[in-house]
């Protein structure tokens, strides 16, 4: 029985990553998941200088649920070419680098510094707000995402992961822009914008007042955007929102993901993505599934 998968050349030995920002780089994870046993680990956000992120408080929980707003608080690049990837090659697992900026200069410097250095992937966040946009996110109008992911791609020396946000009219358009850029595969959804308001205190729950919104009830969303972009693309897609149990990565791949990442489960339940491997692999023994490419996009 086959569960490796292929995604622009780069084998990984199970279809199931951890998603950026929830999982750090794996040091505080690895005393409760054995790394080994992932197909990658998909790394915190990491940005050409380190970032404060926002004030405090910057999480809330809801229904179904957690919103935060961290602002993609990291140490930069310097620190974690010096600690984190080190740290990471210790394990027989493929490393994934969330890249952030606020500006196209600020990816490429981080990109640019990631050439030499041994790591599997990039996965670009285009969530982040472009500065030179008046704070629209990169990944919110299909001209930027085709132009920052060719800028991108002439500098990259991995394969190039455009991660979607979920806020746009039609995740097919954006897709399709970062196809013609030159992405080797795209990963979807991030989180969708949300709010809560403290009625007691008559506030905001998060000092930021808006936060991404993630857990179980965003994965109906992100099925079918999921579906609706691998419909769209000849890239691999990889899919995310939600995921909790081995169920509900496969719905995801039955929509036509290549690989998963699990984010808001690792943070109740620490040993998630090995119980989701165990439990696609019981899927794949209980309906005679030889090789999980047999699975990929079934449902049309």
């Amino acid at each position: 029985m086959n569960m490796k998968v292929n995604l622009a050349g780069v084998e990984l030995k199970n279809p199931v990553m951890t998603a950026s920002g929830t999982f750090g780089s794996g040091a505080e994870y690895s005393e409760f998941v054995d790394l080994n046993r992932l197909g990658a680990v998909v790394t915190k956000g990491v940005a050409n200088v380190p970032w404060p992120g926002n004030p405090t408080p910057r999480i809330a929980e809801v229904y179904g649920g957690m919103l935060n707003a961290i602002g993609l608080q990291n140490p930069g690049i310097d620190v974690f070419c010096e600690r984190d990837i080190p740290f990471l090659k210790q394990f027989d697992t493929k490393i994934i680098v969330n890249v952030c900026g606020h500006a196209p200069e600020e990816y490429l410097a981080v990109v640019e510094r990631l050439a030499a250095e041994d790591v599997d992937m990039l996965e670009i966040n285009i969530s982040c707000p472009n500065v030179n946009a008046g704070f629209l996110a990169f990944g919110q109008d299909p001209k930027h995402v085709e132009e920052l992911t060719g800028e991108i791609k002439k500098k990259a020396k991995q394969p190039v992961i455009m991660k979607l946000t979920p806020n746009v009219t039609d995740i097919a358009e954006i897709a399709r822009a970062a196809e013609a850029g030159g992405a080797d595969a795209v990963s979807l959804i991030n989180t969708l914008t949300g709010m809560k308001i403290d009625i007691q205190k008559r506030t905001f729950a998060l000092a930021n007042k808006t936060g991404g919104m993630s857990g179980p009830a965003v994965k109906p969303v992100a099925v079918r955007m999921v579906y609706q972009t691998a419909q769209a693309v000849k890239i691999p897609v990889i899919g995310m929102g939600g995921i909790a149990t081995a169920e509900d990565a496969l719905e995801f791949i039955l929509a036509g993901a290549s690989a998963v990442s699990v984010g808001t489960a690792n943070f109740y339940n620490p040993t998630a993505t090995l119980e989701i491997i165990d439990g696609i692999q019981k899927y794949m023994e209980d309906n005679g599934v030889k090789d999980i490419a047999e699975l990929v996009g079934a449902v049309r």
